[in-house]
């Protein structure tokens, strides 16, 4: 399994006990989701591990204590401290409507409903305080931001992501 194909879940940020129990730090809004997976993906050294689940608890909101098969003891939970976790994009649950995942949208086309046609996005950047499109327009960046209220339609079938961004924003990136 490569990344590409995987989304991050969350990042082991602590042992829980001597036993080689660990807590994942999730990144999601529902980690009730997530409460009892069979397996995920561990990085290591830029590969991406199996481990199997034996048992797993959901705590403090975004916290999810879990023992692993063959992690048994403190030095083994060493060993994968601070490692990312991922799993398949196919266990991502589907969005509708004005939802998204970052990664479902790279390639969609930019329409703003005054402006016209912007390009095509190339990348989120989530870096900033306010995460934003990075779209390619003929070789120019614009970047506009992912405002609730900006994003009027997601239009998965034609690949389009239509906005409605303050007059002249555009312009901005263009002169």
């Amino acid at each position: 399994m490569q990344k590409k194909d995987c989304f991050y879940l969350g990042k082991i940020v602590k042992k829980h006990s001597f036993k080689g129990e660990v807590v994942i730090k999730l990144d999601t809004d529902e980690p009730e989701l997530y409460r009892n997976m069979e397996s995920v993906f561990v990085d290591l050294g830029n590969n991406l591990v199996p481990f199997f689940i034996e048992k797993s608890s959901l705590s403090k909101d975004t916290f999810l204590r879990v023992k692993f098969e063959d992690v048994s003891t403190e030095a083994d939970a060493d060993a994968i401290l601070k490692s990312g976790i991922y799993l398949p994009l196919d266990l991502l649950p589907k969005l509708s409507g004005n939802k998204f995942y970052y990664h479902e949208v790279i390639g969609f086309t930019v329409v703003d409903q005054n402006f016209g046609e912007v390009g095509i996005i190339t990348n989120i950047n989530d870096k900033a305080a306010q995460p934003l499109f990075e779209i390619d327009r003929e070789g120019s960046d614009v970047f506009i931001p992912m405002i609730d209220d900006f994003i009027k339609k997601i239009d998965r079938e034609n690949k389009i992501v239509e906005v409605e961004t303050p007059q002249g924003l555009i312009d901005l990136y263009l002169e």
